[in-house]
Formats: structure tokens, C-alpha cells, sequence
């Protein structure tokens, strides 16, 4: 393999001739080091078999497993057990095999390390020595354990090891290995869907730490519980502990430590979608610290977030500089990972076209190509298999670039070979879904599907896992994830593939099922964590009356997919850029304003409609339709399906409308009329810098009017009252009018209450009523003075988790915040509506928004179209 591997190079580099950008040829300027590198394993093994001394093996494999050199690590520690056997010290022997199976785990070797570990505790459990010493050596082996089969995907078996092994560390006095283990029991639950669990026990990590008087100790377990906590999503809480963290370290004057959670700080920061306290935190770590490697990684990630928010110019200055520091770096997996992080950004600086000529693109593209070969060597250097799969189908993709399809396909199918082997589906899918790609310009459609499809079903494994992935290369869910799924939809819904099954399955159906996929993975990682169950519905069984309409956005057409019960799927296309259909929506929401022109707003309305309904008339009408039910795609969403206008009417004065993100997610259920009790609360007061509503009261009073009503108005409108009361009593429907915004950040997302904003993670605790098996869930969610985050194009993802988290069947709510007289009247007449008998919540819905069109003084959509109903329409 190895001599096969550098044959392929040396012909890709030099004997490729003919390529229109020359790639340099292997260099060998590492070479000497890396040499000198391993000589200082051999010598130490031989010194240690010489005289006896294993305690310096064990310690120089800790340098080396620190320094992210994980097989000299390994190589060291086997020789420190070989000696400590030898020398029939047990403990110490079971010491060594312990860190030889933490090494062999970063190397992917499994089965060796399942060996080592087994072994380790097999001597533990044998020995007679039963003091502090053992039992913390135990406790380490333990959280070893815990560590393999989680990674082998036994995260039950892995949750019970840790447990175990943190009241071990706890007995043998060690509190930040206790800590540690608390902290890794969080990822087992997680994986396990136990996310209340592991917010509990983090909450619990912080109090522990919060005991501690200040040390480093106390400042690092705060730095490891920040990024905890950031992989869990509560990016709020994590700054607050990163900073705690920084300030401790500053007291005690840590530079190494100051610079590690400074870098943490700017990676929490940069996911609040705070570029400018990102972009800051980095620059101060790369000054302020004392490592050469926390230097590189903040100066890499500033790099990659200048880029992101397209600072062209201050990216180009900070090129240079990086450059020759990731040069100078060592033979790691870090190095490793800094290299193929700097190639990364180099490929998106040239994919912007900000380089002024063909020179410096045919120079950025060599250096691209020297950083991934010198990625790869080192790899094969370090035996390090993870850093070569990285380095073999970054190198691929550098080659699928300059269009080179031969060579990249067969860098890939290495580098896929390697992640499958070692069990890396986070890996592995990056390399299917390349795969597909070079396929598919192979003209080999079929196989092109099976590899993607193979990334997708990978993907759908990793649920829980996207969030953690590997931040020292660059991973964004928008560009690593999405386009797996939008890239197979277009595949199975070209032409070619309609006249013939390219698949067992009906390509049509397929791609409806993938893209409702990556509805749930969008929520998923919209909440940093995979909570949600898919249990498939057939349309026919929901309701016969109704067509499901999917709207998916595609690099090159909006395609549409339309199931009409009992009838095949079809779907139609218009040929037009993502960017075109992305720019159209924002011009359509925008036009939806009241002082917009209307005869462009009637014109844009029309061209969706012509887009999304027009082809689907005949069918529509043929079959009885009456209610529309959309499941929207990206920006899609953000859209107010029942402004659609055929030229003579609006869609809701001909259809009921409904969204949903998925039949995936829908319970069918109709909503018993006459009978039900409606849990309302609002405020009319202005708090917490938002202003008064003071037409709540009046919407509020009218309901009562209409239905049986609890009211909590101001004061009353606490969350904890909120809870009490829908613990207290199983309210079918429950009405907030209050403030709340919907955002594509799950921290953005929340409603306002009297005393609280309340997030849209703490949503389901609220209303917890389902959680406890209560009999009678939550069928209508109403938020009636909620908006959309200003300027988010992806805010009503906000929308749908809100609905999806809430546990409610069904959730009304509003895209803007409109005249809160026009939402009073609009509200009493949805009620007065719903409260007779046979007429479903879409119906209500559609009666009530229809009033106001024949309304004179809200006959403008800005009144009537926010307001969409979510889920269950029944």
C-alpha cells in the first residue's frame, strides 16, 4: 500500500504534464525531522530496556500522545507494559496498557485497543493491591473503557463504564478525573437521546467547579465544561463559563491557559453568529499565547471566519502570515489538521475570485497541493490513519478542482477505504458524497446515487454526531451537510432517471424521503442534538382531501415534488440559479409590505404561483383537493404560502393552507370542537426593552367570548405560572400572546414572558405535560405577536422548532409582527370559527384570514398573510 501510494503521487505530480495547473512534486524536507523523531523512540526503548527505567517511557509516550503523535505514543507505552511486565509490576503494567489503548483508539485501531484495555483490567481486577493508587489507576482504565465502546457505538455499555469509573476517581480522591467523567457521561447521553440527563449532569459539573477555590485546576475544568457545553448548544451558558475560565487564568497569570480559552471563547462566539467577538477572541489568542500550535489554530479559524464574512482583503494580509507558521509546525495530527485547515481556506479564497490574476491562483492552487502531500507523509509517517483519510480526500478534492476526475476518484476511494476501515463516518461520508460527485461527471448516474446515497445513510447514522465533529478542519453544517442531500435529490429527479428505475425504489419517492431527511437533520443541528422520533404517514390516511406540495431548491431549477392521494408522485421543474429563486423570495417578502408597490407585489406573488401551483391546477382540481399542505424548503420557509395569486385570486381564498416540516413529525389527530378549553396568556405592558401590546387584552377578553378561557394577563404571566397551570390542567389549546422571534439560532428563538424569555430549548420543559405521559397532549399551540429574526433569510426554521419542540399537534403563529388590532380580530374570529362543529384548524385558520382580506382596513397581506399554521391541520 505505502509504495503503491507514493508511485500514485510521484505519477500524478510529475508525469501529469498535460493538466492546466502544475502540481509540485513530493518534497522531502521533513524527512529528517520525522527520522529523528522515531530514532528518539528507538533509543528510548532501547534505554529502558537497558536499565530498566519504563516510568520514562510512560512519560515521553505522554509527550508524544499530547503532541498528537499517537503510534510513537503507542510504540512507547507498549515497551514501557513489555518492561513493567517484565519486572512483574503489575499496576503500573496495567498503568501502561491503559494509555497504550487510549493511543491505539486514536489510531482507529480497534480491536488492539479492546485487546490492551481488556488486558489492563484483567490485571487490575487480579491484583492484591487494593489501595488509592489502584483504585485511581482502576478509575483511569474505566474512563479508557468507556471512551472504546462509545466510539464502537455501545454508548449505554460506555454511560454505565463512566459512571463507574467517576465514583472510582471519586474514591480514590482524584476530583478532576471525577469531574472528566461527568463530563464524558454527557456525550453517552446524548448519543442515547438523554438530553435533559446531560444538561442536569453538566449542571452539575458546574457546581462541583463553582465549589473549588481558584486554581488551574478549577480553570481548566471550566474550559472543559464551556465546550461541553458549547457541543450541547447552550452557547450562552458556555461564554459564560469560558469567560469565568479566562478570568481565573488571568489571576494566575496561566499564558498557555489564557490562550486555550481565549480560542475557545471565539469558537462559541463565532457559533452565536457573533463574528465581531469571534474574530476578536482569536486575534487575542494568537498575541497572547504562549503555544505555537493555539497561535496557529486561532490565526487558522480567523482566517476561515474573514472569509466567511467575506473580508476579502484583511483574509489576503492574513494569508501570508499563517502560511509560514503551519509550515514550520510539527509532524502531528494537530500539524496535520493545521495544514488541511489552511488548504481549505485557500480553496474558498480562490472559489470567491478574489485573487487579482491567473498568477497568484496558479501559485495558491501549488502551495494547496504541497500542504496535502506533506499532510499525507506525515500521516504515513505518524501511522496515524483518521489525518490520512483527511489528508488523501482533501488532496482528491484538489484534484476534482482542476478537473483532473481519474486521479481525484481514486485519491477518494483510498481515502474512503481508510475511514470505512477504521469505523470514521464522519469521515467516510465526506469521501461518498466526493465519490458521487466524480461519478456523476463520469456520466455514471447509478452508481453516482449509490454513493450518495451511501453519504446520506451515513449521515442519518451521525445524527447525534455532526455537532462534534472535528473543528480543527473546517466543518459548517450549511456547506458540509445540506448539499449531500439537495445534490441526490437533483440526481433522482433528472429526466433520464423518470424513464427508467435508476434505483429498486421509485427515484421520485426516494427524493421526497431524502429531502424530508434533511428537514430532520436541519432540526437536529438547528438544536444541537438529535431529539427528534420520524415515525412515516401515508397522506392518504391523514386526509384524502389534502396534496402535499415539496418546493426544493436546487443549485440549477426549483423543483417541486406533489403528492395527491391515491394518485403516483410527479414533480415538475423551473430551470433558474438557486441564487435567483433565493433572490425572488426576498423580493416577494419584502414587497409584502404596505408601502411596497402592488402591482410588483402582485407580479411576484403570481410568478411563485406559477412556479409552485400552476403546473398542479388540473390535478388539483381533478382530485378533489382542498387543502395544501406545504413542506418548504431553506429560505422557502420563510414565505406566506396563501399570498401565492393566480391572477384573479390569493391562494387561501381557494385552498386551506398548512406547513409542515414533514409528515416525518406529524401526529394525525383532529381537535374535538364544542368542547375544548383554551389556556390564554399575554402581556399588554411594555417589558424587557420590548414594547406594549396594548390590544392583548382586548384579543384576550374576546377569546373568552368565544371559548372556555383561563387568562394569565401581565403579572399572572410567569413562566413558572405557565407551567403550573398547564401541569395542573390538560388544556387542549394554549394561546400566548406575548412577543417572541423566531431565528435560524435556537438562542434567538424564544417567547417573551412577564418575568423571563423563555428559549426554545427550555420550550418542552415548559410545556411538560407531554413528557409525563400525560394522556391528553397539547393539539394547538398559538403564538399570536411572534416575527421573524430581521434579516435572517433561514428565521423560520426558528418557527419550526418552536412547533416541533413544543410537543403541540399543531402551532399557529406569525412570520412579522403585525398591528396587534388586526391580530386581535383576526385571533376572536380563528376561535369563533374552530369552536363549531366539522370545521378543521386549517379551515379556522383560512375563515379568519379571509376576514380581514374583506376587511377595507386590513385588506393588504401585510394583515392577514403572516399567520401559518404548523403541523396537524386536521
Amino acid at each position: 500500500m505505502l509504495k503503491r501510494f507514493h508511485f500514485l503521487l510521484f505519477g500524478l505530480f510529475i508525469l501529469s504534464l498535460s493538466i492546466c495547473v502544475s502540481l509540485p512534486a513530493i518534497s522531502t524536507e521533513n524527512s529528517g525531522y520525522l527520522n529523528q523523531q522515531n530514532q528518539s523512540v528507538e533509543t528510548l526503548v532501547k534505554s529502558a530496556n537497558d536499565s530498566g527505567k519504563a516510568e520514562n517511557l510512560l512519560e515521553q509516550g505522554k509527550q508524544f500522545y499530547q503532541a498528537g503523535q499517537f503510534s510513537d505514543a503507542a510504540q512507547a507505552w507498549q515497551s514501557a507494559a513489555s518492561n513493567f511486565e517484565a519486572q512483574k509490576d503489575t499496576l503500573n503494567q496495567a498503568r501502561a496498557s491503559t494509555m497504550l489503548s487510549l493511543a491505539l483508539q486514536q489510531l482507529g485501531q480497534w480491536k488492539e485497543a479492546k485487546e490492551a484495555i481488556s488486558k489492563s483490567l484483567n490485571l487490575l481486577n487480579n491484583s492484591q493491591a487494593k489501595n488509592q493508587n489502584s483504585a485511581l489507576i482502576l478509575a483511569q482504565a474505566l474512563n479508557a473503557k468507556g471512551n472504546l465502546e462509545l466510539a464502537q457505538g455501545n454508548a449505554e455499555e460506555a454511560l454505565a463504564i463512566w459512571q463507574q469509573a467517576a465514583a472510582t476517581y471519586t474514591k480514590a480522591g482524584d476530583r478532576a478525573g471525577a469531574i472528566g467523567s461527568l463530563i464524558n457521561q454527557t456525550q453517552a447521553m446524548q448519543t442515547l437521546g438523554l438530553y435533559r440527563r446531560a444538561s442536569a449532569t453538566l449542571q452539575e459539573v458546574e457546581q462541583t467547579l463553582q465549589k473549588e477555590p481558584d486554581s488551574l485546576l478549577k480553570s481548566i475544568g471550566l474550559r472543559s465544561l464551556g465546550n461541553a457545553l458549547r457541543q450541547v448548544g447552550d452557547l450562552k451558558r458556555s461564554r459564560e463559563i469560558l469567560q469565568q475560565s479566562l478570568e481565573i487564568a488571568k489571576r494566575l497569570q496561566s499564558t498557555p491557559d489564557i490562550g486555550e480559552t481565549l480560542l475557545s471563547l471565539g469558537n462559541t462566539s463565532r457559533i452565536q453568529q457573533d463574528a465581531a467577538a469571534a474574530l476578536k477572541f482569536y486575534q487575542e489568542a494568537a498575541s497572547t499565547s504562549t503555544s505555537e500550535l493555539t497561535q496557529v489554530q486561532a490565526t487558522l479559524n480567523q482566517l476561515s471566519l474573514l472569509l466567511e464574512q467575506k473580508h476579502l482583503e484583511d483574509a489576503k494580509s492574513l494569508l501570508g502570515q499563517i502560511q509560514s507558521q503551519v509550515n514550520n509546525l510539527p509532524a502531528t495530527r494537530a500539524g496535520i489538521y493545521a495544514r488541511i485547515n489552511l488548504a481549505q481556506s485557500m480553496k474558498n479564497l480562490l472559489k470567491k475570485n478574489a485573487l487579482p490574476d491567473a498568477i497568484d491562483k496558479v501559485k495558491l492552487t501549488k502551495d494547496m497541493a504541497q500542504l496535502l502531500v506533506t499532510s499525507v507523509q506525515q500521516a504515513e509517517s505518524l501511522k496515524d490513519a483518521r489525518a490520512k483519510s483527511y489528508s488523501l480526500g482533501n488532496l482528491g478534492s484538489l484534484y476534482r478542482e482542476n478537473q483532473q476526475w481519474s486521479d481525484a476518484k481514486e485519491l477518494t476511494e483510498q481515502a474512503l477505504s481508510i475511514a470505512q476501515a477504521i469505523n470514521a463516518g464522519d469521515i467516510a461520508y465526506q469521501w461518498q458524497w466526493q465519490l458521487g460527485q466524480l461519478l456523476q461527471k463520469e456520466g455514471k448516474i447509478k452508481d453516482a446515487i449509490a454513493a450518495y446515497t451511501e453519504a446520506v445513510n451515513t449521515l442519518q447514522s451521525l445524527r447525534s454526531d455532526l455537532v462534534a465533529i472535528n473543528q480543527d478542519v473546517q466543518f459548517s453544517f450549511r456547506d458540509s451537510v445540506e448539499p449531500v442531500y439537495r445534490e441526490l435529490v437533483g440526481l433522482l429527479l433528472q429526466p433520464e432517471n423518470q424513464s427508467q428505475e435508476a434505483t429498486s425504489q421509485n427515484p421520485i419517492d426516494k427524493a421526497r424521503k431524502v429531502i424530508e431527511s434533511l428537514q430532520l437533520a436541519e432540526l437536529d443541528n438547528f438544536f444541537r442534538e438529535s431529539c427528534l422520533d420520524a415515525k412515516p404517514v401515508a397522506i392518504d390516511r391523514i386526509d384524502p382531501t389534502a396534496a402535499v406540495i415539496y418546493p426544493i431548491i436546487l443549485a440549477d431549477r426549483l423543483e417541486v415534488i406533489l403528492n395527491i392521494p391515491g394518485q403516483p408522485l410527479r414533480h415538475y421543474a423551473t430551470a433558474m440559479p438557486n441564487d435567483k429563486v433565493e433572490s425572488s423570495i426576498d423580493q416577494l417578502r419584502q414587497s409584502l409590505s404596505p408601502v411596497a408597490s402592488t402591482s410588483q407585489r402582485l407580479r411576484l406573488s403570481q410568478q411563485f404561483y406559477d412556479w409552485l401551483i400552476r403546473p398542479a391546477e388540473a390535478d388539483l382540481a381533478k382530485n378533489g383537493i382542498q387543502t395544501l399542505v406545504f413542506i418548504p424548503d431553506g429560505s422557502m420557509r420563510n414565505l406566506p404560502m396563501a399570498v401565492l395569486y393566480d391572477g384573479n385570486q390569493f391562494l387561501v381564498e381557494k385552498y386551506r393552507i398548512a406547513v409542515t416540516p414533514g409528515l416525518q413529525l406529524l401526529e394525525p389527530r383532529t381537535l374535538k370542537q364544542r368542547s375544548f378549553r383554551v389556556l390564554t396568556a399575554g402581556l399588554t405592558e411594555a417589558r424587557q426593552n420590548f414594547s406594549a401590546l396594548p390590544a392583548v387584552k382586548t384579543e384576550l377578553s374576546q377569546i373568552s367570548a368565544e371559548v372556555p378561557t383561563t387568562v394569565l394577563l401581565n403579572g399572572q404571566f410567569t413562566s413558572n405560572t405557565l407551567q403550573k397551570e398547564i401541569k395542573e390542567t390538560a388544556f387542549p389549546v394554549v394561546h400566548l400572546a406575548t412577543h417572541g422571534q423566531f431565528s435560524s439560532n435556537a438562542e434567538e428563538t424564544f417567547i417573551l414572558t412577564w418575568d423571563n424569555k423563555i428559549n426554545v430549548k427550555e420550550f418542552d420543559e415548559l410545556l411538560e405535560v407531554r413528557l409525563k405521559g400525560e394522556s391528553k397532549p397539547i393539539e394547538l399551540l398559538v403564538l399570536s405577536a411572534c416575527q421573524t429574526a430581521t434579516g435572517d433569510k433561514r428565521a423560520a426554521l426558528g418557527l419550526a422548532g418552536m412547533a416541533v419542540r413544543s410537543g403541540a399537534r399543531s402551532t399557529i403563529a406569525s412570520l412579522w409582527s403585525v398591528n396587534d388590532a388586526a391580530t386581535s380580530e383576526l385571533m376572536t374570529q380563528f376561535y369563533r370559527e374552530l369552536s363549531q362543529a366539522g370545521i378543521s384548524k386549517a379551515e379556522a385558520l383560512r375563515r379568519a384570514q379571509l376576514n380581514l382580506l374583506n376587511n377595507p382596513t386590513y385588506k393588504h397581506p401585510y394583515y392577514w398573510a403572516p399567520f401559518v399554521l404548523v403541523g396537524n391541520w386536521l
